[in-house]
């Protein structure tokens, strides 16, 4: 295990993730050591160095944990082990050694709303039978209906169908994901413990922080008769925004705040405080109080990543985030792509009107995006994200500028999204395909086999060993962003340039340094100062579309 006497001088700055860049490894998908098709940690280990030169100030790992992979390792197990695939605990102790001795913090991914059907717990629960002390720790309850052959309510699962399964002894039990991945109760005060006992296992092993997952819903408003919705056809924005604010019955409820001060102050026990960053898919007024000092510290925003590329909006967007955030008392989060969502290298070409799940079916071809279009476009939305005050997430791949595969046959699919909705929605797996590092091989160097997704013939071109050392190229303009972005990053402010063009986005940050994103149709005069960087090449000292430009005085 490190020693953590060690880790406190590896961070002399407590509030370091307030303007970092976070980078996303979906472990998976990342590195394979042992050639199994699958990423395990010791291929992490092995590209750290990467992360490195690439100036990132932190690792991001989706969940490693033991797991049947019902839904991409977010099944959890035991969240206090390694899933024997991926490594073990000595590699995991390995992995943060070599992290730290480079520079780079290390986050872990928590899943505390739910835990696998194969969790010992709800084995335990299935054996114990209705009223047991070991179901109180999940959401069972006898079903509606003459014989109990009704769910409870009328929840909806976020993978669709409902939100209950039924057991042979008649109960049911909720699961607002998969059914492999049942409902934990935050009322029970055992399933409290268990989690403070997992922030102190992984936070003694020497993780930095932890990412919240679904952080929004673990406590929920259990008390009998439980409510229907009335509307489970309601999306989770809608359904949220329906209700009075925190009164949802399973959703974002006041009561969820007294979990988060809890755990705050487990991380603040340590030197340097551990931090943390929620998932909660809620609205930003509702966002800021996940990232309130005394609770996780720091929320993901959302609002963002779903905004248009449109000059006006993403304005709006920013303004409002940094007021939130500000109000929060935290920084703001910046995101473009994750493993939840379609890479924006081919997102941002769609027009707004697209039925995103109807561009999967079809391949990525009703309608079609061109590639390099794409590119560019994303390469302009980088670089304006990296001039916002705040932290930054960038997802494992987006460095390379690696597009959506969305023609993924449909007998490769994994995610359960694909076969619980009786294959009406394709699913993530499009943006979780394992990484190109070489242009030939079995898995373009993902490791010595193959690949548990297959990647197309055209990540060649996108791989590491293509890109490395190549002016010009996507993963090279993210290597000077980050290396100046670390020179020029002071403060957590911008000021609004108020005569910019229609269409151009142009602030101030500290310093004179300007960042300036035409996302008009048309060449536009770049305004006086140095150039920095670029993501596009300026069309005869005019700044072309979807290009952003920063500059120094």
């Amino acid at each position: 295990m490190t020693d953590r006497s060690t880790l406190d001088l590896s961070s002399r700055d407590p509030d370091w993730w307030r303007q970092a860049v976070v980078y996303q490894v979906y472990p998976r998908s990342f590195a394979d050591a042992d050639g199994d098709g699958l990423g395990d940690l010791r291929g992490i280990t092995r590209r750290l160095g990467h992360l490195a030169a690439l100036g990132v100030d932190a690792l991001w790992m989706s969940p490693f944990y033991p797991s049947e992979l019902a839904d991409g390792g977010y099944d959890v197990a035991d969240p206090r082990d390694v899933d024997p695939r991926l490594g073990t605990l000595d590699d995991f102790d390995e992995l943060v050694a070599e992290a730290h001795r480079l520079g780079l913090k290390v986050i872990v991914d928590i899943v505390p709303n739910h835990s696998s059907h194969q969790h010992a717990w709800f084995q335990e629960a299935l054996r114990a039978g209705p009223g047991s002390a070991a179901r109180d720790r999940y959401v069972f309850r006898d079903g509606r209906g003459e014989h109990g052959e009704l769910p409870p309510t009328d929840w909806q699962s976020v993978f669709g169908g409902s939100a209950w399964q039924r057991v042979p002894d008649g109960q049911w039990y909720l699961h607002l994901f998969a059914p492999e991945q049942p409902d934990l109760n935050w009322e029970n005060q055992e399933v409290r413990a268990d989690y403070r006992t997992t922030l102190r296992f992984w936070s003694d092993r020497g993780v930095d922080g932890f990412r919240v997952d679904v952080a929004h819903a673990l406590v929920k408003d259990l008390s009998e008769p439980l409510r229907d919705l009335g509307r489970p056809e309601l999306s989770r924005e809608e359904a949220l925004t329906a209700l009075p604010p925190g009164t949802h019955p399973f959703y974002d409820r006041d009561e969820v705040h007294e979990v988060y001060r809890d755990w705050r102050k487990i991380l603040d026990a340590y030197r340097p405080p551990r931090m943390a960053v929620a998932e909660a898919w809620v609205p930003g007024a509702r966002r800021a109080l996940y990232a309130r000092p005394d609770e996780l510290g720091q929320a993901f925003n959302f609002e963002y990543l779903e905004a248009r590329w449109d000059a006006g909006e993403l304005r709006q967007v920013i303004t409002d985030s940094l007021a939130t955030a500000r109000a929060a008392g935290a920084s703001a989060t910046w995101v473009l792509s994750n493993h939840d969502v379609i890479r924006h290298a081919s997102r941002l070409m769609l027009p707004p009107d697209t039925d995103l799940n109807a561009w999967l079916l079809s391949g990525g071809r009703a309608p079609a995006v061109d590639e390099a279009a794409g590119l560019r476009r994303a390469r302009a939305a980088t670089l304006l994200m990296l001039a916002l005050p705040g932290s930054a997430y960038v997802y494992q791949g987006e460095e390379l500028g690696l597009p959506e595969v969305a023609d993924l046959p449909t007998e490769v699919l994994q995610d359960p999204i694909w076969e619980q909705t009786g294959h009406v929605r394709k699913g993530r797996d499009g943006c979780r395909v394992p990484l190109p590092w070489t242009t030939a091989g079995p898995s373009y160097g993902f490791g010595p086999g193959g690949a548990w997704l297959p990647q197309p013939p055209g990540f060649a071109a996108y791989a590491v060993e293509a890109q490395d050392g190549a002016e010009g190229s996507t993963l090279e303009m993210y290597r000077t962003a980050l290396r100046l972005r670390r020179k020029l990053l002071d403060g957590e402010d911008l000021t609004w340039a108020e005569d910019a063009p229609d269409g151009v986005l142009q602030f101030d940050r500290c310093e004179g340094w300007r960042c300036v994103t035409n996302l008009s149709a048309t060449p536009v005069p770049l305004p006086a100062g140095e150039v920095l960087l670029s993501s596009a090449p300026l069309e005869d000292g005019r700044l072309g579309p979807d290009t952003t430009v920063w500059l120094g005085r």
